[in-house]
């Protein structure tokens, strides 16, 4: 049985439930970085996850289609 997946990336109040537990040292990283790159802090921490998972990837949906075309080769 093949399995769907309808989450596609973190909403903000996974976020900020996330944020609450990180350390600090963490937490002012990703804030620069989100800075840095101009977007949300909910996408900087999507692609440092799937950059971690996968190094080709930009964000969760690039993760999930390099491991489709890994399964599928």
């Amino acid at each position: 049985m093949t399995q769907t997946l309808t989450t596609q990336h973190l909403s903000p109040e996974a976020i900020h439930q996330l944020i609450k537990y990180l350390p600090d040292y963490i937490k002012t990283a990703l804030l620069a970085k989100s800075i840095e790159l101009e977007c949300s802090l909910e996408a900087t921490i999507e692609m440092a996850i799937s950059s971690f998972l996968d190094e080709e990837s930009l964000s969760f949906e690039d993760c999930l289609l390099t491991k489709r075309l890994k399964d599928s080769a």
